[in-house]
């Protein structure tokens, strides 16, 4: 029995740290995607921010069907196997996927390259969008392979060849995004001229920032191939010493791998797709109530290229823990452990809410300050998106793990249709915002918020049924809250101060750090965090010994 918990408390000190490292690793990248769509917003404007923001829309749509599914069904059917010391037919699955990819995203990649034109005029309602499609097309071929090498990493329970991937290759990403957006702008605006098409100068640019995804995915990819390359000494090892004598056919994973794929496919493509319906309706019913396209799409482009760029930092640390999640929850149900299911449920909601909270309570509290910071933007418009939309990210960050969660406990579709009825309803709340409301671009942001809400209610619900958890919700909900209101108010008062004697700027940026230490402070004094929450962290036990050194813990009642 101690034998048994001590295995079951080093999975649990893995599976955070897993966590840990590939949600650190995104919200790097989110950073590194926010500090290079400053600069190239400049270079763009909000007319070029439109175009480049419809285009990846169409691309993260298509993205789904060669990519993003890959990495959450390879993971989950290589971890199940690993548990099952089902080495060889583990590596058949990647096997098996690697070569599913390839061909799913070369016939992707095709059909979107050369159905660029058509979508771009028909379907969006944006026919100089066609360049930065074009442009993005062949990334869904590199992004498919590059998933399933991610989802195989992530299945043998190491985040760390996705997590340096994935920060490869926002690096490049920028470099390139900033010098392709300057050069093809230039282009455009001579091109512009000659054609006499005024917006053809931001159309080019939008298509020599898309350079830069394309190229940032090739980086890292060549990464995970040389992982792989490196890691297969190991590979050989574990299938040398599989004992395993029954052999999955190629034909069966095929079949595993599509029926765990399409529920996935359906989850996130409704995620995605109603930013994609959100846009086309938007820029139809504006068109119809009398505005310009380059008024409809400037204030698209201050929605996907200010608004959005900021509220996605905070969901990808949901991304990295519901990433992490679903090999080890997977693993749990397969030994059938129920108290080792409930504990990952409950700590990855639990610390995707000690992020979520404070950075809603954050961006209320210093919209215009960030705004201004990030874009040089006082307008209100950009300021009022992110304070009204800020709840988002709590219910965005919750429904994201609590997809994942669902998916490890093999409710694979649960998901898909949880995602579809909320997407009706969004839809239906849209439209009254639009042309009842006459909200404008704040009905965008108003729909988003009906939908996350109706996501997190329907998977909390299944969750429930599917494993019998019931959600703790005092020091998942209530304490965190508690804490971000307090750190609110010392955020708000200490930009106030700041702001009389330093530049703004500077004022906001000292204003945040006050933000992280007043909140870290409330939380461990409240009591949110638990010693053995605190041990779990990566370098718990040095957290836990300088918390107690500095009385930062609750005082316990003798």
């Amino acid at each position: 029995m101690a034998e048994t918990h001590k295995n079951r408390k080093k999975k649990k000190d893995d599976f955070l740290m897993q966590g840990a490292i590939l949600a650190f690793a995104a919200v790097i990248t989110k950073i590194i995607g926010v500090a290079y769509r400053i600069p190239l917003t400049n270079i763009l404007g909000d007319e070029g921010n439109g175009f480049y923001g419809y285009a990846f829309e169409v691309y993260s749509l298509a993205l789904i069907l060669s990519s993003f599914s890959f990495p959450i069904a390879v993971s989950k059917l290589v971890s199940a196997r690993m548990a099952m010391r089902q080495k060889r037919n583990a590596f058949r699955v990647f096997q098996c996927a690697l070569i599913f990819s390839v061909v799913v995203g070369a016939v992707v990649a095709v059909v979107i390259f050369f159905g660029a034109g058509p979508i771009s005029t028909h379907l969006m309602e944006s026919p100089l969008s066609v360049y930065a499609l074009k442009v993005l097309a062949p990334g869904l071929f590199i992004v498919s392979v590059m998933g399933v090498l991610r989802g195989y990493f992530q299945g043998l329970g190491t985040m760390v060849p996705t997590a340096v991937s994935q920060v490869i290759e926002q690096i490049v990403n920028a470099v390139i995004s900033l010098v392709g957006a300057s050069v093809l702008f230039k282009i455009g605006l001579k091109a512009a001229e000659k054609k006499d098409v005024d917006l053809l100068g931001p159309a080019y640019g939008a298509a020599g920032g898309t350079l830069g995804t394309i190229i940032g995915a090739l980086a890292g990819l060549f990464f995970l191939l040389f992982a792989l390359f490196a890691f297969q000494r190991v590979i050989r090892r574990q299938l040398k010493s599989d004992k395993t004598r029954r052999q999955e056919s190629y034909s069966h994973i095929l079949k595993i791998l599509v029926l765990t794929i399409i529920p996935v496919i359906f989850s996130t493509a409704i995620y995605n797709i109603n930013q994609l319906i959100d846009l086309t309706l938007f820029n139809k019913i504006m068109s119809a109530q009398g505005f310009a396209e380059k008024q409809y799409m400037a204030l698209q482009g201050i929605y996907t290229g200010k608004y959005n760029t900021l509220i996605n930092v905070p969901m990808a640390m949901a991304n990295g823990l519901a990433a992490s999640v679903i090999p080890s929850l997977t693993a749990a149900v397969t030994a059938n452990d129920k108290k080792l299911v409930h504990s990952k449920i409950n700590q990855t909601i639990r610390f995707t809410m000690l992020v979520a909270i404070p950075c809603f309570v954050g961006f209320i509290v210093l919209a215009s300050p960030l705004m201004v910071l990030l874009f040089g933007d006082s307008s209100k418009t950009p300021a009022m998106l992110l304070a009204i939309g800020a709840v988002t990210v709590v219910f965005y960050c919750w429904s994201t793990v609590s997809n994942s969660i669902l998916q490890g406990l093999d409710k694979m579709s649960t998901p898909a249709k949880n995602a579809g009825i909320s997407l009706v309803i969004h839809i239906i709340a849209l439209l009254i915002m639009l042309i009842v409301l006459k909200w404008n671009i704040y009905a965008l942001v108003g729909s988003n918020i009906v939908f996350s809400v109706c996501m997190c209610f329907l998977n909390a619900r299944a969750i429930h049924k599917a494993s019998g958890y019931k959600q703790e919700m005092d020091r998942t909900f209530v304490k965190p809250l508690i804490s971000a209101v307090i750190m609110g108010i010392f955020t708000y008062a200490s930009h106030l101060l700041f702001s009389l004697a330093l530049p703004g700027r500077i004022a906001t940026l000292l204003s945040v750090l006050v933000a992280v230490v007043v909140y870290a402070l409330c939380i461990l004094k409240l009591g949110t965090l638990t010693e053995q929450d605190i041990k779990d962290l990566p370098q718990g036990y040095k957290i836990l010994r300088l918390c107690r050194r500095f009385n930062l813990l609750p005082h316990k009642e003798s």
